[in-house]
């Protein structure tokens, strides 16, 4: 790609390196979504620093309380972070505070042990915030990268390595320093989880600050105002003009109903393994990895499908995969039963749970990477600070919603009959997905010529 060709007013086809660069935080970051939220330190937390077992009710319910404060955070503060970022041309000074945030916080969890729950709460609170800002920060560069014919690739390229990035430091974890049995006696390798992971998360973030530039001109500060009251008038601003924005606030709302599905499965998937499917450790394993190369994989097809499908159709195509997956996870004992009959055969409810996470995996990477990309496409590249922060806005306002759901209706019902909430959730986004128009989001952008 040539570095300096400039594509109508969006911004650069820029140089491999650049995009690997950026790409490299996707990487980067899973590990701290894959170890902390997903795989390894949520069932810590449930199974040891809370330790009510057998059902752990009350383990999950904090964790989802916990999740639930971090992203109450981040709502309320992103857009304006992202409206000042944009006014001062600082995204990666903004990214590089909210990376190192994020390492020593998780780093710090070194220090909790059994029965700390508050400290251990409030590690997990800040190591949350400074992710979820990282995200947000690191995709406002997007729109700046390519035209919008190739975000479907790029955002595919970067999300689909960073299941990659999920899967080292995973391995790292469980294999190197053996933290996948969840059990006091294992607390002296499993108290190396967060360090681990907080430094694999800051090496591997190295090349996005190496290679990725600054676009973004920054601005003077006028007399008698602050970074503060520029950031609120830029958004009363962005608030004042969100008419001529209508399908990304269409995409946004659509996005916000599939989010509150998503977060309930990242955060609740292995624990609903360990606690309903009663998987085995080699199990575990094996739909770590299965869920990972195929949420990869799933990145990666569905960011080139994206650009010769269109946004809109692979979104709503992405969705679909979740209900059904949804459905699949909530029958896959009956679905077990029902085969062994029909076949004669003997397998176990986990092996049909493995197949079940083989199809969420695909929808995992590609619905997120669909959604950021049709950001993207509907971003001026003046305002992608702020209306990535509105996408983060939605996201966490979604995971508040979804996490309190399922940890307010598993603590009534059980975990099982909670997680159908989810095919509702999704349900709604698909109904709402449908009344986006993407040409018309692509022209808007494309119109704006605002600061």
């Amino acid at each position: 790609m040539k570095g300096k060709e400039r594509i109508m007013s969006q911004g650069y086809r820029v140089t491999r390196r650049e995009l690997f660069g950026w790409a490299m935080f996707d990487f980067a970051n899973s590990s701290y979504t894959t170890v902390i939220i997903t795989i390894v330190f949520c069932n810590v937390f449930s199974s040891v620093i809370v330790g009510d077992g057998p059902e752990f009710r009350l383990g999950n319910f904090l964790w989802s309380v916990v999740l639930s404060i971090s992203y109450f955070v981040v709502l309320a503060s992103t857009p304006l972070l992202g409206a000042i970022m944009d006014f001062t041309g600082a995204k990666k000074r903004f990214l590089l505070i909210s990376w190192l945030l994020t390492v020593f916080a998780t780093a710090a969890l070194y220090f909790v042990r059994p029965g700390l729950i508050i400290p251990c709460m409030f590690l997990i609170v800040l190591s949350n915030i400074g992710f979820s800002y990282s995200e947000a920060f690191v995709s406002s560069f997007l729109p700046g990268l390519g035209p919008p014919e190739d975000m479907g690739k790029i955002s595919g390229f970067a999300w689909g390595l960073g299941y990659f990035g999920g899967l080292a430091s995973t391995a790292i974890v469980i294999f190197v320093i053996h933290a996948g049995v969840y059990t006091i006696d294992n607390y002296a390798n499993l108290r190396l989880v967060g360090p681990v992971t907080g430094l694999f998360f800051l090496v591997t973030a190295i090349p996005t600050f190496l290679w990725v530039k600054e676009r973004t001109r920054p601005k003077g500060l006028p007399a008698n105002e602050t970074y503060y009251s520029i950031g609120i008038k830029r958004l009363k601003q962005t608030v004042s003009e969100i008419q001529s924005f209508r399908d990304l606030v269409i995409l946004l709302l659509s996005f916000f109903f599939a989010y509150a599905g998503l977060s309930i499965v990242i955060c609740f998937a292995f624990i609903y393994g360990d606690q309903i499917v009663k998987w085995s450790g080699t199990t575990q394993t094996l739909m770590f990895v299965i869920t990972q190369i195929t949420a990869a994989c799933g990145a990666f097809l569905f960011g080139f499908i994206q650009d010769k499908w269109g946004a809109k159709k692979t979104f709503i195509v992405t969705l679909e995969l979740w209900f059904a997956a949804i459905i699949l996870i909530y029958g896959v004992v009956e679905i077990t039963a029902f085969i062994n009959r029909m076949l004669g055969t003997s397998f176990k409810t986990e092996h049909m749970f493995l197949v079940t996470g083989s199809i969420a995996g695909l929808g995992l990477g590609s619905t997120q990477s669909a959604c950021r990309a049709m950001v993207g496409m509907f971003s001026p590249v003046t305002k992608a600070g702020e209306f990535f922060g509105l996408w983060s806005f939605s996201n966490r306002l979604a995971a508040i919603l979804g996490l309190m759901s399922i940890g307010l209706l598993q603590s009534l019902f059980g975990l099982r009959n909670a997680i159908l909430i989810c095919s509702i959730f999704f349900m709604i986004s698909i109904f709402i997905a449908f009344y986006v128009n993407e040409e018309r989001g692509k022209a808007s952008a494309l119109e704006h010529t605002g600061d």
